[in-house]
């Protein structure tokens, strides 16, 4: 058969229309399989506070929803972006039928559930990025079909089980970021074989066994990043082989063996070295001289040893250098060496080499350091010599610590000029002389301390200038005089003021009572006298009291008793006298009470502390009469009166003519009473503004710019990351509120108006808090907490599967001490408070562990203030709506 030309024309012309119309049909198929699956993911939503689904209806088409963007010539849709909208839902497993996708994010959310299985199917798909959401399960599966990805990112979420070893096979992924999790398992060796891989993060985990060899073959690798496991062993030394490796993490393991000494000659382009808590031995390499990319190098808390290279001016791009607890140095004249040479690091920020074994003097040099030097710590090393005065020249200096040394001689008055100082430590070293009143000038100090010295005179009235100090250690010196008001006039103090083993004379001031907020008083072993003010009741947040071995005489002040939160009183060897204050059995948190070597007569009780006679102590008071039987104390006279019948005649009529007269002035009384105390001011409002100062840049500095490393959790209204703040000498928590969303300044306040009220050893301390504006003039507010080493309760009692070897498990006294912890708090916050609180939000995510495994409960946001009315037939709440997580309702809500 023969097909002249216009028939053959004929069959391509309806050939082609037919293939047309056939891909027109299968295109308007896959546009409306893309607008189905779009709508099923939208139904998995349960809040969307920024409104960003009202677009997305069939008034506009699919490709102009907000979040969605597709292909020019196909209509299909390639992204999905709604990262950092406060999403609240489930990632619906029809996001699978969107099979052109290329790039999904949803990061910065609170996404909830696990990562779909289906998500497998997406064959084009390059970038995943689910980070910051409250997701969990196990990474998936069949993830590993997906042959493009390029970057798999799922930190800060609950992720558990293994790291899948199929991601091996994935050659075109350059970025793996699975940081704070709860990933169990091994790094897979497979890992090594993606040649194109550049980062690969996965650090505050519970992984463990050993970094895999392989990983040396990852000739592209810039950040490894693996600290905060379970990982041991030696580190392989084909990592250090990386020519390209900017940053090296593996802080926080249990990691062993020594560095190469030309380990900078073969990482030449390191800029981050973290290597602090672990078990790395030998010395620190020479090639350190030469290392002058290095931003940052931390290998704290291992076992160093030697010297440390003399020569390190190279490192002229170097913020950060922390050798404390290692036992570098060798009590030699040559040790400090090294510091001369960092004089040349023009930006240097931070510097400690405390607790080491350096000696010799501290140089002059120092006072030439970076004048943007803000962390200067030396403690707890063996340093002689006086202290520089030219140490004025370093104003930006934040926080300095001279701690556990020898020096001796005078303390520089020169200190006076650092006016940005917030923590100065010299206890424990051979200063003699007096307190220069220069340290008034100081008024940004927080915490200072001169225990364990040779100082003499008083204490200089100057001090009263430092109106944001919050802890003061002056005890074991050669102080005398009498007390200075102003010290005790510092409403600021709020942690700890130790005056104790001085020889300060006279009466304890009245002015006592001023420090309402203060946590701990020693002013033991003086010679301290008259009788003990009545205002010590005042100061109501004190847990701890100290004033044995003195001459305070006269009663023991009922007053005592309003200190609720009191944990520990020590009023022994002193002349007090008469009975003990039946009253102090009252005080239901009471561990531990002195009362020994007086001149106590009466009756003990026998209730409260006084009913454990292993928590308290009456030796030594020979007048003394009853008590729990354990005591072997006489039993207590009883009088019997032999009343004739006028005497009791004359009796009956005095009752009947004055208990009339008596209840009438108590009424009165009453009447007053409850006027006055409707009347009170808040003591939250006064409570926050003596509260420690900190800064926004201070923050800042504490996280290492709020460094997604440092975020250790984020909730619905705030992220909260860890920071070493030298305020306090120690790791916070920074709760960083979300301003934009509804209701965070409400949660701020809300959360500041209740910390600022409570104290009890059960619930999360709050430090201090910070509003302010940020590096881009945006309104910033944040919580400084105490940081709880175990995390929250949620995380023990629900551990990683396959994780048989982990230490997150609770047996039962464990549970039971929980338990009576987070019920000794509640009925603390019901029952004990001036107004009873309600915390709105009690669940196992906000009771956190501190080392001891001690429960504490935190995140009052949503607590509220239980007001009480008189009549029965109102309610007795005027909260609206309901309050709490979504999926739980606290009872009473």
């Amino acid at each position: 058969m023969k097909f002249n030309e216009p028939n053959l024309y004929t069959l391509v012309f309806l050939y082609f229309s037919i293939s047309l119309a056939s891909l027109q049909a299968n295109a308007s198929a896959g546009t409306h399989i893309d607008q189905l699956a779009l709508l099923k993911f939208k139904q998995g939503i349960a809040s969307d506070p920024h409104g960003i689904f009202n677009s997305w209806n069939d008034s506009l088409h699919f490709c102009n929803w907000t979040g969605i963007t597709c292909g020019r010539r196909h209509q299909r849709v390639t992204s999905l972006v709604l990262e950092g909208q406060n999403l609240i839902g489930s990632i619906s497993p029809h996001i699978a039928n969107l099979s052109f996708l290329k790039l999904i994010d949803l990061g910065n959310n609170t996404f909830f559930g696990e990562i779909p299985q289906q998500v497998g199917n997406l064959f084009r798909l390059q970038i995943l990025l689910l980070g910051n959401n409250s997701l969990q399960g196990e990474i998936p599966l069949n993830l590993t079909r997906c042959s493009k990805l390029n970057t798999i990112s799922l930190p800060w979420n609950n992720l558990d089980g293994k790291i899948p070893a199929g991601l091996g096979s994935m050659t075109m992924l350059e970025n793996i970021l699975l940081h704070y999790n709860n990933l169990t398992g091994e790094i897979p060796p497979s890992i090594g074989n993606l040649s194109s891989l550049i980062w690969f993060t996965a650090r505050s985990n519970n992984l463990k066994g050993k970094i895999p060899n392989e990983m040396g073959r990852l000739k592209s690798l810039n950040v490894f990043a693996v600290g905060g496991n379970r990982l041991s062993g030696i580190v392989s030394p084909s990592l250090f082989n990386i020519t390209v490796l900017t940053y090296l993490e593996v802080s926080s393991n249990q990691l062993t063996g020594s560095l190469p000494d030309n380990i900078f000659f073969t990482l030449p382009n390191l800029q981050n070295l973290v290597i602090g808590v672990n078990y790395f031995s030998g010395s620190i390499p020479n090639s350190l001289s030469n290392a002058s990319q290095l931003l940052r190098v931390d290998i704290s808390r291992n076992n160093f040893v030697g010297r440390v290279p003399s020569d390190l001016r190279n490192l002229q791009s170097l913020l950060l250098l922390n050798f404390e607890f290692n036992e570098l140095g060798s009590n030699s004249s040559n040790d400090l060496l090294f510091l001369t040479s960092l004089t040349n690091c023009s930006k240097l920020e931070t510097l400690s080499i405390a607790r080491n074994n350096f000696g010799g003097v501290l140089p002059d040099s120092v006072a030439n350091f970076s004048t943007g030097l803000s962390k200067l710590f030396l403690g707890r090393n063996k340093i002689a010599g006086i202290i520089p005065a030219a140490m004025e020249n370093l104003v930006n200096l934040i926080a300095l610590g001279m701690e556990d040394n020898f020096f001796t001689g005078f303390i520089p008055h020169e200190l006076g000029k650092l006016g940005k100082l917030q923590f100065l430590t010299l206890q424990t070293n051979r200063l003699s002389g007096q307190i220069p009143s220069s340290i008034g000038n100081l008024t940004q100090l927080s915490e200072f301390s001169l225990l364990q010295n040779k100082l003499e005179g008083s204490i200089p009235s100057s001090v009263r200038n430092c109106q944001h100090l919050y802890s003061l250690y002056i005890a074991e010196n050669r102080l005398s005089g009498e007390l200075s008001k102003e010290v005790l006039g510092l409403t600021s103090l709020s942690k700890v003021l130790n005056l104790s083993h001085n020889s300060f004379s006279g009466n304890l001031p009245t002015e006592v009572g001023k420090l309402k907020n203060l946590n701990t008083l020693d002013v033991s072993q003086n010679n301290l006298s008259g009788e003990i003010p009545r205002t010590i009741g005042d100061c109501l947040s004190l847990e701890s009291l100290h004033m044995q071995g003195n001459f305070f005489q006269g009663t023991i002040p009922s007053s005592l008793a309003s200190l609720k939160g009191l944990q520990y009183l020590d009023l022994s060897q002193n002349n007090l006298s008469g009975q003990i204050p039946k009253d102090l059995q009252k005080i239901s948190y009471l561990q531990y009470l002195n009362l020994s070597f007086n001149d106590l007569d009466g009756e003990v009780p026998r209730k409260g502390v006084f009913a454990n006679i292993s928590a308290f102590s009456v030796i030594g008071n020979n007048k003394l009469c009853g008590g729990v039987p354990e005591l072997g104390l006489p039993d207590c006279p009883t009088r019997i009166m032999k009343k004739t019948k006028s005497h009791t005649l004359k009796l009956v009529i005095a009752i009947a003519c004055g208990v009339p007269f008596v209840l009438l002035i108590m009424i009165i009384f009453l009447i007053c009473w409850m006027k006055k105390l409707r009347s009170k001011p808040s003591f939250a409002s006064s409570a926050m503004n003596h509260l420690l100062k900190v800064s926004y840049k201070d923050l800042y500095q504490a996280t290492d710019g709020f460094s997604s490393f440092n975020l250790i959790g984020s909730g619905f209204f705030s992220f909260v990351y860890k920071g070493f703040l030298p305020q306090v000498e120690g790791e916070v928590a920074i709760k960083v509120l979300n301003l934009e969303q509804t209701g965070g300044i409400k949660s701020f306040m809300a959360e500041c108006s209740t910390l600022g009220t409570i104290r009890h050893r059960n619930l999360v301390k709050l430090i201090t808090c910070c509003s302010s504006i940020d590096y881009k003039s945006n309104e910033f507010k944040a919580l400084i907490l105490e940081y709880m080493e175990n995390g929250s309760l949620e995380k023990w009692l629900h551990p990683s599967e396959g994780g048989e070897n982990q230490p997150r498990r609770l047996n039962l006294l464990q549970r039971l001490n929980i338990v009576i912890d987070v019920a000794s708090a509640l009925h603390y916050l019901h029952d004990l408070c001036e107004k009873p609180i309600i915390h709105c939000d009690l669940k196992p995510g906000n009771i956190l562990l501190d080392e001891d495994m001690i429960a504490h409960v935190s995140d009052f946001g949503l607590a509220k203030l239980f007001k009480i009315n008189n009549d029965s037939s109102l309610p007795q709440t005027s909260t609206i709506g309901i309050k709490g997580t979504v999926g739980y309702v606290a009872p009473g809500n």
